[in-house]
């Protein structure tokens, strides 16, 4: 987000960064603070400790006062290193993406590179089931988050995309990932995923005549467990990306 031109004096930089001050991802945008060291705290302790409160407790009961109670401080002293709740949220969710290990170099495959990335941020966001619906939330402008990118934009360019459809491509593939892994995380922390499927299908079955597609193809129990359902459509979009076609409709 741009600041507005002033007449001659051009664009305020002072400006863009008061509207972004309070925001999701401001933490990447706002000069540090000058303060005195306070070495019982960092970004680094900070951060590694909000990541296992989210991990235990998730999102909403994360607060300043509990972090700073996990951390042994003063809920007062962490304000001296972060700004808001937004600041924490945003560093955890970077501290995610750097545990996303990818191929130092990119192979002469662009889809192995960009399946690579998949089932790697796939396996990230369910170790911190927290971490998929927050990605949505928020720009992930961390430089781990940014690290990611790069790899995936550097393989989709090798692929030939570019301009609209290089940002269409990628989103696509990140939009999946989030998505199929938010989901998955929400399911799994149920104890009756079996017991509703099962009633889901039931009803389905129950109802033919309204629904006749879906209950000869809904999909079975035994057939469809996360993990396959997962790679089976990630091999489905990657061969339309793969189409000649691809990038030829606008």
């Amino acid at each position: 987000m741009s600041a507005k031109p002033d007449g001659n004096k051009g664009t305020d930089p002072d400006q863009g960064r008061k509207v972004l001050d309070n925001a999701p991802g401001a933490v990447w945008f706002r000069a540090g603070k000058t303060s005195r060291p306070r070495p019982q705290l960092s970004h680094e302790r900070i951060t590694a400790t909000a990541v296992e409160l989210l991990d235990r407790d998730g999102v909403r009961k994360l607060s300043m006062r509990r972090l700073a109670e996990r951390l042994g401080a003063h809920a007062t002293s962490l304000y001296w290193h972060v700004a808001t709740k937004d600041d924490v949220l945003d560093l955890a969710l970077d501290a995610v993406f750097a545990e996303l290990d990818l191929p130092e170099r990119h192979s002469a495959s662009w889809q192995e590179d960009i399946e690579a990335f998949m089932t790697g941020l796939r396996s990230v966001l369910l170790r911190h089931p927290w971490a998929g619906a927050l990605a949505n939330s928020r720009p992930l402008m961390g430089p781990n988050a940014l690290r990611c990118s790069e790899f995936a934009y550097t393989a989709l360019t090798t692929g030939g995309f570019e301009g609209v459809h290089l940002s269409s491509a990628a989103a696509t593939i990140t939009h999946f990932v989030i998505g199929s892994a938010s989901s998955e995380a929400v399911w799994q922390q149920r104890s009756d995923e079996v017991a509703t499927r099962s009633a889901v299908d039931a009803h389905i079955r129950a109802h033919i005549d309204e629904y006749p597609t879906l209950a000869g193809h809904f999909p079975l129990l035994e057939e469809d467990d996360w993990d396959s359902h997962f790679h089976r459509g990630m091999r489905l979009l990657l061969a339309g990306l793969a189409s000649p076609d691809a990038q030829e409709r606008s």
